[in-house]
């Protein structure tokens, strides 16, 4: 035995020679670790990361966990509002229609602020951002629990909404630009989910919340979700900066701020009782003017803020063009349904959660077959029958009434729960498939933000519809509000509809092909001709 050596150390020895791998292994990783004080990311090379911080294959896996984790508490928060609607309107001494403001200001918020939660998380750090972002939406979340009035309720829904801009969009990117395409359909599918699982626990939970405690309550749900994305994203989001320092556009995030806040409050406006419908067409018609003013804008500056050239991609194109129209349509439905079956039929919270289900779990049910469906048949083929089934049904739910057999209305709005689930899920899948990493995060920024303004347009849309079928029936506006029946309800879900159907024409421009980069129709392709 050497001198100096016991026998413990020469096991020790003796372990480190057979396993000596390991050893260059590590040395080589040390190495590398030592030479590069920065890191880009493999699939966007604009992107720098710290080493600290540096996303591993099994991080990798988890991120779009994470995001779909701050997805699900925002549309969690959003579903169990509109359940909750009639008491919360009773509570504060207005008619519903009067609470699509705080519903609208939500929205107004994500659309203003989202322009510039890239450029943000690219100067301080996406983990940052993400972590800040979600401490702002528990905080405003409490805030709305605790309002008394209509204006207290809208001012703590426009701070939920700053957090939620910051929060759900940041992540999308860190998802979007770690994940190859070959995964891309599968990263976002994960994405999505919490806009089909949300519906299924909001509307019961909503419901029985308000029937047998108080509406205040639902905005707690927010809190441990909350804590336990802050212990996720503090251990595992990577802190990603942009490696090229851009200036901020102020007249482009001024610009767009205005135009979305215009276009929002025209449409709010409208939906309001006793308030001009001149006035608010014309807010909405200078909400355009300054729209194109700030496209023109930025399609001359060197670093805009929300570049608008993604737009020449056809397959993205679609997706924010014609999908805003449908986004618009279907999304007129979640704020109509709940208050068809209180108001129309006179349910209660919980009741009406407990038929909303219906649609939940036909959202949840599609889950499962998205990507096979899309993979088998092709994104022009299956977006042309989604839309055209959902705007179909939406004009069906109309045609309900209280004599209507159960099985029926679980069957209608379970259909419609199908349909909306697979166009949701086609449209936020189609919109990055031909995007090059160069342009990712300006598409993401531009879909974003499209996305979230379509769903307040939806409310204010459905709202409109609902007040302007009044009007036509021969109702009139009293003191707490327009008294809202059947046929009203039939009339909105009508134009509702035909705004759904509309937008179909659209998808006939879809190339037949698009979508084979993420795996459109690969299956199709993989089946033999006859005679080949």
């Amino acid at each position: 035995m050497p001198s100096g050596l016991t026998r413990i150390q020469l096991r020790i020895l003796r372990k480190a020679l057979r396993y000596r791998w390991i050893y260059r292994r590590c040395k080589s990783v040390n190495l590398n670790y030592r030479a590069s004080p920065k890191a880009t990311s493999p699939l966007n090379p604009g992107f720098s990361m710290s080493n600290s911080s540096l996303p591993t294959s099994s991080v990798t896996r988890w991120l779009p966990y994470i995001v779909a984790g701050t997805f699900f508490m925002e549309y969690l928060d959003t579903t169990v509002i509109a359940t909750a609607l009639p008491q919360m309107a009773h509570s504060f001494g207005v008619g519903p229609n009067a609470l699509s403001i705080g519903m609208t200001a939500y929205m107004l918020a994500l659309a203003i602020f989202i322009p510039v939660s890239g450029w943000v998380a690219d100067r301080v750090g996406s983990r940052t951002v993400f972590f800040s972002a979600i401490v702002v939406f528990v905080i405003a979340s409490v805030l709305c629990g605790l309002s008394n009035s209509v204006a207290e309720f809208t001012a703590a829904r426009l701070l939920q909404g700053a957090g939620g801009a910051m929060m759900v969009p940041v992540g999308r990117l860190i998802v979007v630009r770690s994940t190859e395409k070959s995964r891309l359909m599968q990263a976002i599918s994960t994405i999505t989910w919490p806009a089909i699982a949300a519906p299924v626990i909001g509307p019961p939970v909503g419901g029985f919340i308000t029937t047998y405690a108080t509406w205040r309550w639902i905005f707690l749900l927010n809190v441990p979700f909350g804590i336990c994305a802050l212990v996720a994203v503090a251990m595992l989001v990577p802190n990603l900066r942009g490696a090229e320092r851009k200036p901020l556009d102020i007249v482009g995030l001024v610009l767009s701020g205005a135009a979305l806040t215009a276009i929002l409050y025209g449409a709010e406006l409208a939906s309001q009782p006793g308030s001009s419908p001149w006035i608010a067409g014309g807010v909405v018609l200078a909400g355009l003017v300054v729209g194109f003013a700030a496209v023109r804008y930025a399609s001359g500056h060197p670093h805009p803020l929300i570049d608008f050239s993604t737009l020449k991609i056809p397959t993205y194109s679609v997706t924010v063009l014609t999908g805003s129209l449908t986004r618009i349509g279907i999304g007129a439905v979640p704020y109509l349904m709940p208050l068809l079956f209180q108001i129309g039929f006179g349910l209660s919270a919980f009741k009406s959660g407990l038929l909303l289900l219906a649609s939940a779990l036909g959202n949840l049910g599609m889950k499962a077959l998205t990507t096979r469906i899309l993979r088998r048949f092709g994104f022009r083929y299956v977006s042309i029958v989604a839309v055209a089934t959902a705007g179909i049904f939406t004009i069906i739910c109309g045609l309900l009434t209280p004599l209507s057999p159960l099985a029926w209305v679980l069957i209608v709005v379970f259909v419609y729960g199908v349909a909306r689930s697979m166009q949701f899920s086609l449209l936020a899948t189609l919109a990055y498939a031909d995007v090059g990493a160069p342009q990712m995060s300006a598409a993401s920024t531009l879909w974003s933000a499209a996305a979230q303004m379509t769903i307040g347009l939806g409310i204010a849309y459905g709202a409109v519809a609902l007040r302007a079928a009044a009007l036509l029936n021969g109702e009139t506006a009293s003191a707490e509000g327009m008294h809202f029946t059947l046929d009203d309800f039939r009339l909105a879900f009508l134009f509702a509809g035909l705004l759904t159907l509309l937008s179909v024409w659209g998808y006939f421009k879809v190339a037949r092909d698009a979508g084979q980069s993420v795996g459109g129709g690969s299956m199709r392709q993989n089946v033999p001709r006859r005679g080949s």
